[in-house]
């Protein structure tokens, strides 16, 4: 995502300024452990890159197929500089899985394309517990970036 040394990221890289911009965050609240995990991280991330906590709002909803709705929510009121996703579905036994992960992921893409707006998608989609939990920071962390990297892009275009 930023090269080989994603995980040292210059402070003064221009890319990841968070300073002057308002970030959203929605979190689905099914598999709470996971997506608290997310949001803490995320939250951690965004102010390191110099996001304001007063300049980041977060929202939850029941779960990942709510996520697309309040983001929309979100984008429509155009004070956003980019938004993000944050939820966890871990496979089944069924076609849940599939349905959820494929239409959760459509929908965050479809709002993002909508409204021109990025939108950092961190629904994290895994085969069982052990693997979300190993990916709940990492994948929090890297969705601040990806927000603060996009929006910072979308404003110089």
């Amino acid at each position: 995502m930023f090269g080989a040394d994603k995980g040292n990221v210059a402070s003064n890289d221009s890319r990841l300024n968070g300073k002057k911009l308002s970030i959203g965050i929605v979190q689905a609240r099914f598999n709470a452990p996971i997506t608290d995990a997310l949001a803490k991280a995320c939250k951690a991330e965004l102010m390191s890159l110099g996001v304001s906590d007063k300049d980041i709002d977060h929202v939850t909803v029941p779960g990942a197929l709510e996520v697309p709705v309040a983001l929309q929510a979100m984008a429509e009121k155009s004070k956003y500089d980019a938004l993000v996703a944050l939820g966890c579905i871990i496979r089944g036994e069924t076609y849940h899985f599939e349905l959820v992960a494929n239409e959760s992921g459509a929908g965050v893409t479809r709002i993002s394309l909508d409204y021109q707006l990025p939108i950092a998608n961190a629904i994290l989609t895994t085969e069982d517990m052990a693997q979300a939990v190993a990916r709940q920071e990492e994948k929090g962390r890297d969705a601040a970036r990806v927000a603060v990297e996009m929006a910072n892009l979308l404003e110089s275009i």
